[in-house]
């Protein structure tokens, strides 16, 4: 009994047991003679039900229903998928009638469908269905056929624009809904009463009632209707006991579905909903599957409510009986999404884009055209968008095709501004900052549901509900070190493994990662090296693909252009697009629209066309490397681990970006992406080559960068030149291997002329490159090299 009792299939309270809409049929409807709609009685529509299952044809003039019935009862999957459109299209009023009666007229519709389904069984009890006058032996041997069936689950099918969980009101109560979403949790399958039997505990005489589907439950009736006792005596009140061992059961499932974050308006938290999945849509969907619902919206009121009377008896909680299940995502990942649905107006002007010259730098230039520059961290943010090809391996391994993209950098120096483009071009994507970000709010949290008997379930996080897309990471830094190891298999594996409270699973993450971070010391430090400056350890930091230190470069030149370029941009306000022309599918940045900063008119993609382009390749396309295209990336790689070999012996120093097989991995997703934007089936070696460029220009030089590099991007071109002849200066005053004061060397340095400052960069540099070294408790200098 306690395992009946857990998902709370009956009570006693009278009250409580009411359902709006679901579950309080009539003793008109329990007898068939109810009328579903105007004109059409029950069992009218389970004669026009039949008749559409056995009659209706597609396109190519075959029995689409009658043959799918016949394959899923000789399957045993007991199930038959039908379209609303097709129902529409066939026979209006039923359709009328299953939207705005779906509790009504599912139990018709299914029980047509059994008879159906019974009848391509035995063709000789075809005649049954429609004889009221039929033998008795006839019509006990076609009931045998029909329970030896059971039942047939009707799943609703629909291509309507589905409406957001914010949507539902209590107009909608009782009717079909469809409804998209991602599920973030889901419990693990119960044991229904579909049917349950009762026995008089004074009386011994036993009753079935049917209990309805979804949350709510039956009413057990108070008085015994089914004789006296033998003694005479009336059965006493509240007589009736369940009988669990003879009652039918359905498999149910409760799931948790939350608004898809895009949906989401900026200020608002994201609206939930419980779904009520049974038969056999049960474990059809896991936290962090998107998917659009058919279901009935229904309430029913939950245990806390329950005995507290008075308002509480008229607060119910709503939920979703789901009738139909599709599940959407990224195609690569499995699944279906309206966002890999393509008209062919699109799929002609995705083609058009493919063919448009050069079009690898109107892709780039569409990347975040307000801020100006930072070429690379543009082109490695497209990359990321169009992703590489993932691979399946025999023996089940899997390679992600996702990329994996560090922006590390200055404060001010636009990372913030790229992340949040990237999140609205990328089709899937979730944002979320470092510092508001704990490991169980990244990967997956175990949570015990009160309504349902204090069980733990599973609740997605932000790597889970991005499956098939883009997570942005802000603040990248400000994040605990043990929540950036939770999400190293997510990066790498991209699997979430959870062992928790009993529960071992894996949940799919199979995400890009775009994360920005400043530098240990808040800004670059010029005095300090790479190693220094980049505070991350080497395995969260061999995950990415590229890694870029975005630099506020000191430039008088570089100034007076950023300054054009904001006040331009104040100037404009929002008529920064609208000054391209409404409705243009490649717009064009001229002087009169970026301020006068792009040299040449460089034209890009609006942000809708992008985010349309992005959805179609990664839905049509998934290239693979040629033979020449792989030897050329061996020869590099070979190339690149010598010259990381040749740096570390000089140095004596392990580089702070390792270079290994991941790295060369990448440069192969890198490859593929850059093949993917032009409906490439193949990488061939110019995408190679780029591929490279982007590599070195990204995490070689971030390993690499040192002290003179640092100089020579961050100091003025006047200062710089006076470092270097302050150098000059010191190898002439100390020989090789001699000592000097400190003090001494620095007043005759700046008695030549030079600045205090300029002497101080000088010396630390040299420091740095290990050709002065100090001794004597920091007050003397010796020259090493």
């Amino acid at each position: 009994m306690e395992g009946f009792e857990q998902d709370t299939v009956h009570y006693s309270n009278q009250s409580a047991g009411v359902r709006s809409g679901a579950g309080s049929q009539s003793s008109g409807a329990r007898s068939g003679q109810f009328a579903l709609a105007d004109g059409l009685s029950a069992s009218a529509a389970r004669f026009r039900f039949r008749q559409f299952i056995l009659g209706f044809t597609n396109e190519r003039f075959r029995f689409k229903y009658r043959e799918a019935l016949q394959h899923s009862v000789n399957a045993g999957e007991r199930r038959l998928e039908v379209d609303l459109r097709d129902l529409q299209n066939f026979d209006e009023p039923l359709a009328v009638a299953l939207r705005k009666r779906p509790d009504d007229a599912l139990p018709v519709f299914e029980k047509a469908a059994l008879e159906v389904a019974a009848r391509l069984a035995n063709v000789s009890g075809a005649e049954t269905l429609h004889r009221t006058d039929a033998e008795p032996l006839e019509r006990a041997a076609f009931d045998a056929l029909l329970a030896e069936i059971g039942s047939i689950q009707l799943v609703i099918r629909s291509d309507e624009t589905p409406m957001q969980i914010r949507d539902l009101l209590s107009p909608h109560i009782s009717k079909l809904v469809r409804i998209s979403g991602i599920i973030i949790s889901a419990s693990a399958v119960s044991c229904r009463a579909r049917m349950i039997k009762i026995q008089c505990k004074d009386c011994r005489s036993r009753k079935t009632l049917k209990a309805p589907a979804g949350f709510g439950g039956v009413q057990l009736p108070r008085v015994c209707d089914g004789g006296v006792q033998d003694g005479g005596a009336q059965c006493q009140l509240d007589p009736f006991v369940v009988l669990p061992d003879e009652s039918e059961y359905v498999d149910q499932q409760r799931l948790k579905m939350q608004e898809l974050p895009e949906n989401v308006p900026t200020g608002e938290l994201p609206r939930s909903v419980m779904l009520s999945v049974n038969r056999a849509l049960v474990d059809q969907a896991s936290p962090g599957m998107r998917v659009s619902v058919v279901a009935i919206y229904s309430v029913f009121q939950s245990r806390a409510a329950q005995g507290r009377g008075g308002a509480a008896e008229a607060v119910r909680n709503p939920y979703l009986q789901v009738v139909g299940m599709t599940v959407e995502g990224d195609s690569q990942h499995g699944g279906r999404s309206n966002m890999n649905v393509f008209s062919l107006e699109e799929e002609e002007q995705m083609l058009r884009i493919a063919r448009m010259p050069d079009l690898y730098q109107k892709l780039c230039a569409s990347i975040a055209p307000e801020i100006f520059g930072h070429d690379g961290v543009k082109a490695a943010i497209a990359c990321q968008l169009f992703g590489g090809s993932p691979k399946h391996l025999p023996d089940g391994m899997r390679l992600r095709g996702d990329i994996n993209v560090l922006l590390l950098g200055d404060p001010s120096a636009g990372k913030s501004q790229m992340l949040k483009f990237a999140e609205k071009a990328a089709p899937v994507s979730v944002y979320t900052s470092g510092k508001g970000s704990s490991a169980a709010g990244l990967t997956a949290a175990l949570v015990r549901d009160a309504g349902s008997g204090g069980e733990f379930h599973l609740e997605g996080g932000a790597m889970v509900l991005a499956d098939g897309g883009l997570v942005c990471i802000d603040e990248f830094d400000k994040m605990r070190v043990a929540d950036r190891v939770a999400i190293h298999e997510a990066m790498e594996q991209q699997t979430i493994s959870i062992a928790k409270a009993g529960i071992t699973a894996v949940l799919n993450s199979r995400t890009s990662v775009l994360a920005a971070a400043n530098p240990a010391f808040g800004r670059y430090d010029d005095l300090k090296s790479a190693s220094e400056n980049i505070e991350f350890q080497s395995t969260i930091l061999s995950r990415f693909d590229m890694i870029f230190i975005v630099r506020d470069v000191r430039s008088d030149a570089q100034d007076t252009i950023i300054a054009r370029h904001v006040l331009g941009l104040h100037m404009r306000g929002n008529n920064a697009r609208s000054a391209n022309g409404a409705g243009n599918m490649v717009s064009r940045n001229k002087s009169a629209v970026n301020g006068g900063l792009q040299e040449d008119g460089e034209a890009y993609l609006d942000l809708d066309t992008l985010k349309r382009y992005v959805a179609y390749c990664r839905a049509r396309c998934s290239p693979r490397l040629t033979k020449e295209a792989a030897e050329v990336l061996r020869n590099n790689y070979v190339s690149i681990r010598q010259s990381v070999r040749r740096v570390e012996g000089e140095e004596d120093s392990t580089p702070v970006i390792p270079i290994t097989v991941r790295q060369l991995e990448a440069i192969v997703r890198i490859s593929e992406s850059l093949a993917k934007m032009t409906l490439s089936s193949t990488a061939t070696e110019v995408h190679v080559t780029e591929a490279i460029r982007l590599f070195r220009a990204a995490t070689m030089d971030s390993a690499h960068t040192g002290t003179n590099h640092v100089m020579e991007t961050s100091l003025r071109p006047e200062f710089y030149s006076e470092v270097q002849a302050v150098e000059r200066a010191v190898k002439q005053l100390l020989p090789l291997g001699s000592l000097a004061s400190e003090k001494k060397l620095n007043d005759d340095l700046m008695a030549t002329g030079h600045s205090r400052s300029a002497v101080r960069w000088a010396l630390n540099a040299m420091i740095r490159r290990q050709e002065l070294d100090y001794k004597e408790q920091r007050r003397k200098i010796i020259r090493l090299k």
